[in-house]
């Protein structure tokens, strides 16, 4: 028996970051003057591209945009907006859903309750290119308990009512034609009619099905309400969690694949990732949809399927799924589909991965381990060989006087990733990824050098970041835990670097060579000379540079 794994991932990129920002300054061009000049958070979970420029960035405190190669904004948010309004502010907290079709963009957010996640609302545009953009707003979906017969594609099914916004969160959406497509664990699969404007929700096959038939008039009975889908019901708890609600007098119990996550759309089809699997749908008239249903006995490496992603390389069509372990046997990993689904291969195995992105032949993956790629001419070759980049790194030289700008990601996770091959960057392809430790971009697929980005900060102030600081919990890199230094040097080549414990012992003895490329971003790893973890308590940093001599207290805690 399966036991659903909620992950952590999904959880935490609602939580908005207030540390203290990093050490790229940003600057600013005309946007919408209510928008935040530059990031609020430094956790930045999707990367979309738009048009022949725009980048936007799904953070941890709303939704951000990059307008050229240097801007970014915050658009402003507020908590009471009406449904349906037009308005050209977002929702609160942090954004967990965002896509993009042509001049369409659509963007989910969630909030964090006392122990749960909470859906916060929707918005899309149909323009989102301009200057000031207005979004039309839609609060989290949720039905009455009347809703229990559920209208679609001009009949109607049986399901169970999702009547709150707790554990309601959109995980994923897709636009394609004139729908919107949301992913939701409890309000699974929803579609939304940008012509018609009504929202949908949308059947998924039920867990021992392999196929979910909608557009066949046999598959429904004819009912005095109208034509309802024979032997289904919509149901997205645990399998072992019985319903009291009755359908032909049997008691009916959960299904995982009414848990949905993932979604990618096209023309006439969409896939779906759930809690057990991937379905891949055929839409037919008045939006009718005949489903496959594929799981771990077909080949998938997990069963809980928490990104997909759609590759077009030589007039062939590869189907990316990100797997997690959700039951005994299986394992995490990516798996791939060159025919439609007919059958499945995996790579990357025992690798937990959060987000896939392609272009071409090309195919990047953010993982918790790091960032890695492949690329392939061949879309019918399974055994596909894989390199991880190395953890990212800024090292930018600063004018005529030897020394570099220098910064690196803190974190060997990477959760968004974007392959960018339009000309505005760069013509060697630019590489995105969003990290809990900011964004950063390489202006060629290799990686040789990146820009990173962090929320504003004031040049004038020294400080480490975050404090209090855990080399278990914070800054994960290579094994070891960081807490940043931030101090804006003018002149001098060398900074030196004291810590001395509450007694004023000396802990550590170091400096920062800001000649060198490979020196990286001033920071500590909180271990003394001998290489051993210092204990809980106050620790004072001293700072030599620019002539000068600054303090920093640091409260660290294990």
């Amino acid at each position: 028996m399966k036991k659903l794994i909620i992950l952590v991932f999904c959880l935490n990129i609602v939580l908005a970051q207030t540390l203290l920002p990093g050490a790229y300054k940003l600057n600013i061009s005309d946007f919408d003057s209510s928008a935040y000049k530059g990031l609020k958070s430094n956790m930045i979970s999707d990367i979309i591209l738009q048009e022949d420029k725009l980048v936007w960035l799904g953070t941890g405190s709303g939704l951000a945009t990059l307008r050229d190669s240097t801007s970014i904004f915050t658009i402003s948010s507020k908590t009471d907006i009406s449904p349906g309004q037009l308005t050209n502010i977002t929702p609160t907290g942090g954004v967990v859903a965002l896509t993009s079709y042509r001049k369409t963009l659509f963007a989910a957010f969630a909030t964090s309750g006392e122990d749960i996640t909470i859906g916060n609302g929707l918005i899309y545009s149909s323009d989102a290119t301009g200057n000031s953009i207005d979004w039309t707003y839609f609060e989290q979906q949720i039905d009455t308990e009347a809703d229990s017969l559920a209208p679609f594609a001009k009949r109607f099914f049986k399901g169970l009512p999702i009547t709150v916004k707790e554990a309601n969160v959109t995980y994923d959406a897709a636009i394609s034609g004139n729908y919107i497509w949301i992913t939701s664990w409890a309000g699974g699969l929803r579609r939304y009619n940008i012509l018609q404007k009504v929202w949908e929700r949308v059947p998924l096959p039920q867990d021992s099905d392999q196929i979910l038939n909608t557009c066949e008039s046999s598959s429904y009975n004819d009912t005095s309400v109208g034509y309802i889908l024979k032997d289904f019901y919509l149901n997205p708890r645990d399998p072992w969690d019985g319903s009291s609600t009755k359908n032909s007098d049997s008691k009916l119990y959960g299904n995982h694949n009414h848990k949905a996550f993932s979604v990618i759309a096209f023309g006439d089809t969409v896939w779906v990732g759930t809690a057990n699997g991937i379905n891949r749908g055929l839409i037919g008239e008045n939006g009718c949809v005949n489903w496959k249903h594929y799981t771990v006995n077909d080949g998938l490496s997990g069963g809980f399927v928490v990104d997909l992603e759609r590759q077009l390389v030589n007039g062939h069509s590869v189907i990316w799924a990100a797997t997690v372990t959700a039951g005994q046997g299986e394992k995490s990993g990516i798996s791939f589909s060159n025919d439609d689904g007919e059958s499945w291969h995996s790579t990357l195995i025992n690798e937990r991965v959060y987000n896939i992105t392609a272009a071409d032949s090309i195919v990047l993956v953010a993982s918790k381990s790091g960032l890695w790629k492949t690329v392939t001419d061949n879309p019918l070759d399974i055994a596909r060989p894989w390199a991880k980049y190395k953890p990212a790194k800024q090292a930018i030289q600063i004018g005529s006087t030897g020394t570099f700008d220098m910064d690196e990601i803190l974190t060997d996770e990477v959760v968004g990733v974007s392959y960018d091959n339009r000309p505005y960057f760069s013509s060697l392809g630019t590489v995105w990824i969003g990290s809990w430790d900011g964004l950063a971009r390489t202006l060629d697929s290799r990686g040789s050098n990146w820009n990173i980005y962090r929320s504003n900060f004031d040049m004038g102030k020294v400080y480490a970041y975050p404090n209090p600081f855990s080399p278990f919990e914070h800054n994960q890199l290579s094994g070891d835990g960081y807490v940043h230094i931030h101090a804006s040097v003018k002149t001098s080549f060398v900074v030196k670097m004291d810590i001395y414990n509450f007694a004023m012992e000396p802990v550590l003895q170091t400096e920062f060579d800001r000649r060198q490329a490979n020196t990286g971003s001033m920071k500590w790893n909180g271990k003394d000379k001998n290489g051993r973890l210092v204990d809980n308590g106050t620790y004072f940093i001293r700072l030599e540079y620019d002539q000068k001599t600054k303090w920093i207290k640091l409260i660290v805690i294990k």
